[in-house]
Parts: structure tokens; C-alpha cells; sequence
């Protein structure tokens, strides 16, 4: 039983407790304040605001309009504002319950971003340039360099070409229209500028690249950011920058696999068997030819030519770096299936990247070679608009192989395919090979001396090469309904490409103290050699000759270039 003395305690615990809690509320204080961009004024969103060295941490996240609210108690006396690119400000407490924090940039202005030919500070850029690093690509199931950035850069539209493997997409920086001339981005791979003219037996010439061995994106949009490579950027420049290995890291291993399944979320909606027979009926009532002609299968063709498509991405590198050979290799596999039947690449990818440095890091080098082999099975795209168009009460094969391999068809008097009826979906893709195999190679070596009596003066040459080789055939045997008129196919293939570069520049960055300025100036010359053979021959099965092209052309583009980067009291900006 509580006795009238513990019931007295109680009673005086509690009128203490409850002296404590209103000590406490009461010495709490509230402050808020604005977070903002210390150059533009524009508010922070969710900007960290903490109490320095509070235990556990009190703190709060501005809102969308930059604005924060936070309780404060009377020992505390220091804020602590964070903010990803910006520099930690730290705040103390005054009398005042209501604080406005600018925030300045800070390690990503220190970040250097790579620009034609060289390299410079975030905070000195004058172009429109963007730099996508490896943390913020695009995950998934990526096969093909571009769909990394796909909605990653504000004014590059990228649109895939189709779903087949390994297919490329339409890259368009701020909207290029040119009726005639091409409307792509110039596209640089370690100093390197591609050729993009397109590689005979691939359907994307980026596909040969390996997206897991790609560093960083740089867009340069403007024409300020694009001059220094003339009027070829005229649509922009992609630069991409490959992975490579860190000096003093320890060597590291990695792998990464990735299988994916991919099928069609929606097809055209077309008559089945029963409204395609009532269709007749209706509208063909006095005509008993056509009420004859519609069969009793139950034949969905979309259905027949579209597949669950497996595919699996596999990529495996070591890297580290002593202190003067950073090093990193790689390998690559990817056995895409498309989700058209037959359709699938199959690409076979290796990389090597040193970065060695001599003579106490005044010599550098930067060698990359990358190497790729592809086997390509392109299925017959016609299938698609055939699927959509054929008789759905049609069996997709007769039984009688001897017959168009056994595919029903819609024939014409003669028993001859009806050249004024589509053919049949499943047969155009299972009556036709084309085959092809495609190898590129793309490397240089960048050489990069600073010298000693004027280590503000450095020069770089670099010499590169883009090689590719490609063969192909298309068969279709003779006996086929689509190409039955012509005695069947029998076409080849082939190509060889070749882009030589050397670039020298020299490049002077010097700090000019006395009068509180920076000075970047580069001055290069360029010498680009492309050649390309081709051969092809189109013949039917029985030697018949329909065209047997071959040619050679070369062009070679010899470039003066210069830039100046002026910066007067990191406020003034001159390019």
C-alpha cells in the first residue's frame, strides 16, 4: 500500500520535473532564416542546416523556397550550412533570430572540365559546357555509348533509332536542323575525333564502344565552346573521356554482369480471325471469290514475329597505379537478343589505358588502346508492317515445305507469290540471313611535356588512329516468296576505314600576380587523314549480276587553331 510520505515524494518529483521541462522550453529559442546562391541570389533547395557539434544532431533542410526553421538551445552557439558544390558555411549565433546565409561555389569550381584541346576550372568557363560523370549516368541496360546521358544534359535530345541490337540513336545538341548537311555532333574519344560517317554491317558506329569504359561526357554546345574545332562542330561536340588508373591505388579487380529481358509493352491493334470474316461479309456480300478467300487459322502475326529477348552484358577490369604507371584493362561481352526474331549482336570488347609519368611528373604520357569485334544478325524489318497487314485466318505454314519452305503466301494465278499482297511475316525473317562481322580499333598516345626553364609553358602532341574493318552477306534462297522472282540472293560486302590524326599544341597558363589576372594561352596545328574502301556485289543465286560497285575516297584536313583564356580578378572573363 503507498503511504501518505511516497505519495508526498511523488507529488514533488513531478512539480520538479515538470519545473525542468518549462526551464528548458522556455530557454529554446526559434530561428529562421534564407539560404541563397551568394552570385545569383537564387534560393537553395534543400540546403542541410545543422547545430554544430550537437549530440545526437539537431538540424533541418531548407524548403523550395530556401527557407529553414530551427530550435536552438542557449548553450548552443554555431550552425553548420551545407550544400552539394558549395562551400560549408559556418554561422554564429548572435541576438538576432533571423539570419540570411550566401552560400559561395566551391570544390566543383575547382573541378577542371576537359574543352577542346585542353582542360580549365569550372568557374573559368565562358561556353555553354556540360561534364556528365560515370556517378550520374544512366544504369540499366545500356549497350551503346549515347544512352548514357539520355536526359542527363539540358538541350541534347537523344531518340533511339529502333529497338534492334546495338541500333543508334539521333543525338541532337540545341536542335540542329540543316535540310541537307548532317545535323550530328562532332564526337571526340580520348582526343580523337570520330569518323561517324557509318560503318557498313553496323546499324550505330558507337555501338563498338563499350559504355562501361567511359569516364565522362562533355558537351560543348555554343559557339564559343565549339570554335576551336571550325565548322565541323557546328553542330556541337561530345568529348568522352575513357576510364583509366589511379596513381598509388592498389590494384582492384571488378565485374559486373547484367541480364535483362525485354518484350513489346504494346502492339497495333488489328481484326482477329472472326472480325476479319464479318469484315468481308459486309463489305463484299454479292462477291462469292471473296467470301472464299478468307482461311480458318487463327493466326495473331504480331504475336508469331516478336519474342521475350534475353540478353546479358558482362565487363571485368583491373586497375591501380604505382606512382608513375597508373594502368587499367578491360574486358567486355554483350550477347544482346532484340525482340524481333533472329535479331541479335553479339560484341566482344578489350581496352588498355597507362598513363605513365617521368622526370618528376614534367613528362607524361596517355595511351589508350580499345578494340572491339561484333558479329551482327539483322532480321528482316519488313516482318513488321507485313505482321500488321497480313490475313489473320491464315496458318503461318502450309505444311509443304517444298513450297516457299513451307510458308503460306498469297498467290497469283500463275501460283507465283502476288507481288500486290504482302508476304508473309515469319517467312521474311526465317528466309533471310544477313550476316555480318565488324572490327574497330581506336587508340593514341598523348605525350605532354612541361618544361623545365619555364614550367608555365607545356607541350602536347598526340597521335591517334579510328580503324574499322566490316563484311556482310545476305542470303535468300530461291525457293523463298520474297525473292522468288529474282532466283533468290546471294549479296556481299565490304569495307575498310582508316582515321589518322596528329595534333601538336602548346599551351601557356601563367598567373599574373601583379596585375591579379590568369593567362591560358594555346596555339596547334591539326593533321587528319580519313580513307575508306568499299566493294559490294548484289546477284541472284543463279549469277546474275545486278550491280558491283567498288571505290575509294580520301580526305585530309589540315587545321591552324588558337584559343586565349584572360580572367581579370575572377570576375572578368575573356575567351
Amino acid at each position: 500500500m503507498i503511504t501518505l510520505r511516497q505519495i508526498q515524494h511523488m507529488r514533488l518529483l513531478y512539480f520538479l520535473g515538470l519545473m525542468l521541462i518549462g526551464q528548458t522550453v522556455f530557454g529554446q529559442r526559434l530561428l529562421s532564416g534564407l539560404v541563397r546562391d551568394a552570385q545569383t541570389g537564387e534560393p537553395l533547395v534543400g540546403a542541410s542546416v545543422v547545430v554544430s557539434e550537437s549530440n545526437p544532431v539537431r538540424g533541418t533542410l531548407t524548403d523550395v523556397f530556401g527557407n529553414f526553421e530551427l530550435n536552438v538551445q542557449p548553450t548552443d552557439n554555431q550552425l553548420s550550412v551545407s550544400y552539394t558544390g558549395y562551400t560549408t558555411q559556418l554561422v554564429a549565433l548572435s541576438g538576432t533570430n533571423n539570419y540570411t546565409i550566401d552560400m559561395k561555389s566551391g570544390q566543383y569550381l575547382e573541378e577542371l572540365v576537359v574543352i577542346g584541346y585542353g582542360a580549365v576550372k569550372k568557374e573559368d568557363l565562358t561556353g555553354s559546357v556540360v561534364s556528365v560523370s560515370s556517378k550520374e549516368f544512366q544504369t540499366g541496360n545500356i549497350s551503346t555509348p549515347e544512352q548514357l546521358i539520355a536526359g542527363k544534359v539540358a538541350g541534347v535530345s537523344i531518340v533511339s533509332n529502333g529497338g534492334a541490337p546495338g541500333s543508334g540513336s539521333q543525338i541532337r545538341i540545341r536542335g540542329g536542323s540543316s535540310l541537307n548537311a548532317s545535323n550530328d555532333p562532332l564526337i571526340v574519344v580520348d582526343g580523337v575525333p570520330l569518323d561517324l560517317t557509318g560503318i557498313s554491317g553496323s546499324s550505330n558506329p558507337l555501338s563498338l564502344i563499350n559504355p562501361n569504359d567511359i569516364e565522362t561526357f562533355t558537351v560543348l554546345k555554343d559557339a564559343s565552346a565549339t570554335a576551336i574545332y571550325g565548322s565541323r562542330a557546328s553542330n556541337g561536340v561530345i568529348i568522352i573521356t575513357t576510364k583509366k588508373g589511379a596513381a598509388g591505388k592498389k590494384m582492384s579487380f571488378s565485374f559486373s554482369t547484367i541480364t535483362s529481358l525485354s518484350h513489346v509493352t504494346r502492339l497495333i491493334p488489328v481484326l482477329d480471325t472472326a472480325q476479319f470474316k464479318e469484315g468481308v461479309r459486309v463489305h463484299a456480300p454479292n462477291n462469292p471469290n471473296i467470301q472464299s478467300l478468307p482461311g480458318n487459322a487463327q493466326t495473331d502475326w504480331q504475336d508469331e514475329i516478336y519474342r521475350m529477348a534475353v540478353s546479358s552484358d558482362n565487363n571485368f577490369s583491373i586497375s591501380g597505379g604505382g606512382k608513375a604507371l597508373p594502368y587499367r584493362l578491360s574486358l567486355g561481352y554483350l550477347d544482346q537478343n532484340g525482340i524481333l526474331l533472329r535479331s541479335n549482336m553479339k560484341r566482344y570488347t578489350a581496352g588498355i589505358g597507362l598513363s605513365p609519368s617521368l622526370m618528376e611528373g614534367k613528362l607524361r604520357f596517355d595511351i589508350n588502346l580499345r578494340g572491339s569485334a561484333s558479329n551482327h544478325t539483322f532480321a528482316n524489318e519488313g516482318a513488321i508492317g507485313a505482321a500488321v497487314s497480313f490475313d489473320p485466318t491464315q496458318p503461318v505454314k502450309t505444311g509443304n515445305d517444298d513450297t516457299f519452305n513451307g510458308y503460306y503466301e498469297w498467290l497469283d494465278n500463275s501460283g507465283k507469290p502476288n507481288v500486290l499482297a504482302p508476304r508473309n511475316p515469319v517467312g521474311l525473317i526465317n528466309t533471310r540471313d544477313d550476316l555480318s562481322t565488324v572490327y574497330r580499333s581506336i587508340g593514341n598516345v598523348a605525350t605532354d611535356y612541361r618544361f623545365h626553364f619555364l614550367p608555365e609553358l607545356r607541350a602536347n602532341l598526340n597521335l591517334g588512329y579510328d580503324i574499322a574493318s566490316s563484311s556482310g552477306t545476305v542470303f535468300v534462297d530461291s525457293t523463298a516468296a520474297q525473292s522468288f522472282n529474282r532466283k533468290g540472293t546471294n549479296n556481299y560486302y565490304e569495307q575498310q576505314k582508316q582515321n589518322l590524326l596528329l595534333d601538336f599544341y602548346l599551351n601557356y597558363n601563367k598567373e599574373l600576380e601583379g596585375l591579379n589576372s590568369h593567362l591560358d594561352v594555346t596555339a596547334g596545328y591539326s593533321y587528319q587523314d580519313f580513307t575508306r574502301r568499299d566493294s559490294s556485289i548484289e546477284r541472284s543465286l543463279d549469277g546474275t549480276v545486278y550491280n558491283n560497285p567498288i571505290y575509294k575516297t580520301q580526305n585530309t584536313l589540315i587545321s591552324f587553331f588558337g584559343r586565349v583564356n584572360y580572367d581579370l580578378a575572377s570576375k572578368y572573363l575573356l575567351t
